[in-house]
């Protein structure tokens, strides 16, 4: 276990550049098993979730290798095995082999998906897309078994029930080798969506309309990867910066940006007051603005990323008022509450709405992150507090936050990761 130890009182100044977003590498390394050839990835982040679908590629008999935000991935020798429970229990996207290995062999084992506890996320929908292209599908403790006739997959019009990042790429993955065209309605529009469609288009996939409501998928026999797949920026990572320069910044440059991403984000911060300069790839807010307090209600995007509503908590604690968050998507994501209270904070939670207050008088003290955008809004409040926190369970902010302490670093704050074997055996 990980524990981070954040002195209080430091502001960030200085410049940061934001890494390859979490959500996409997530679903563009089981992508690449799909491909007939070696597959390369540029600006891949340096986080434990990247780590661990190595892991599991490893299992399956595919080499990869990463180095400085480079990951290449060989699935020339691959082999159809049940993937472990372990691993995939440990990180919620690994389920997306499932549709991989579906499409790539007809055949899917998988333990039943873990990651961050933030309340159910069932896998029906991702069931009912692979039923529809023809799969046969078993539960049984805690696996998952999808296996398909002789026959294969085929092409289907497909409705899901609701609004499914996690379905949509699933469904995307196993319908690209399936025969005939298959329509997916009421498909996630997210910009991680577009990125894997783009990285299977550029190996001869034939996927249209990614970023809309409804994609259509022209099955392919093969596919071939002829050039290197530059991954698009974290919106949430460069949502995460940009709230705490405008809570706690003097002078903070965030590069390597996507502003369009972030657009009902931002449209936020505006509101609040925080002024931004804004260019075609990077943002710098000076800081030291005077806020209001703003009501957030979380939705799919293109509306505010339920990834963000913790990480601009501290940002809306240094409103002149009060500010309520709706987070639609998750109403259960709230295990930042607790931790931030104890630290002296504001906020509270009650019948689904979270009431954000002005919160001057914050002190350090021992506190957990339940998961990772929990954990790392606790970093930003720790570091406008007085005192040092630390923060335990800290291997949650480091699944999803790419080289946090020397970015932070460069950003004129001092963090320290300790790794609690390594403190007990000195």
């Amino acid at each position: 276990m990980e524990k981070m130890i954040v002195k209080g009182q430091q502001k960030l100044s200085g410049e940061v550049t934001i890494g390859g977003a979490k959500n996409s590498t997530v679903a563009l390394i089981p992508a690449a098993i799909l491909a007939d050839t070696p597959v390369k990835f540029d600006s891949v982040p340096d986080i434990l979730d990247v780590h661990n679908l190595m892991l599991i590629l490893k299992a399956m008999n595919v080499d990869s290798t990463y180095r400085r935000g480079e990951l290449l991935v060989d699935p020339t020798k691959i082999k159809s095995v049940p993937l472990p429970g372990g691993a995939i229990r440990s990180l919620r996207a690994s389920y997306y082999f499932m549709g991989a290995l579906l499409g790539k062999f007809g055949e899917a084992i998988v333990g039943f998906p873990g990651g961050d506890n933030i309340g159910p996320r069932p896998i029906d929908q991702h069931i009912k897309g692979f039923k529809a292209l023809g799969a046969h599908v078993e539960e049984k403790e805690n696996t998952v078994h999808i296996t398909t006739g002789p026959e294969g997959l085929h092409g289907a019009r497909i409705f899901f029930d609701l609004v499914s990042v996690g379905a949509t790429i699933n469904v995307l993955l196993a319908a690209v080798k399936a025969k005939g065209l298959t329509i997916m309605e009421n498909v996630a529009r997210e910009p991680e969506i577009v990125d894997l469609a783009t990285f299977l288009n550029n190996m001869g996939a034939h996927i249209r309309g990614a970023g809309t409501n409804e994609i259509r998928i022209q099955g392919v026999d093969s596919l071939k990867s002829m050039n290197v797949h530059t991954i698009i920026p974290d919106r949430i990572e460069a949502g995460t910066y940009l709230s705490f320069a405008a809570a706690n910044g003097n002078g903070v440059l965030v590069k390597n940006v996507i502003t369009e991403h972030l657009d009902p984000f931002l449209s936020k911060l505006e509101e609040m007051g925080v002024r931004m300069e804004i260019d075609e790839d990077e943002i710098y807010v000076p800081g030291g603005d005077v806020l209001s307090p703003v009501n957030i209600k979380t939705s799919p995007f293109p509306g505010f990323a339920t990834d963000l509503q913790q990480p601009i908590t501290p940002l809306l604690m240094q409103a002149r008022g009060s500010s309520t968050i709706i987070d639609t998507l998750y109403p259960e994501r709230t295990k930042h509450i607790p931790e931030m209270q104890r630290m002296g904070a504001k906020i509270s939670s009650k019948d689904g709405i979270i009431t954000v207050g002005h919160s001057i008088d914050l002190s350090g003290t021992v506190v957990e992150a339940g998961e990772i955008r929990a954990g790392v809004s606790l970093v930003g409040l720790a570091l406008m507090a007085k005192g040092t926190t630390v923060i335990n369970k800290a291997d949650n902010i480091l699944r999803g936050y790419d080289r946090i302490v020397e970015k932070f670093r460069g950003l004129s704050v001092d963090l320290e990761v300790i790794n609690e074997s390594e403190s007990l055996n000195h």
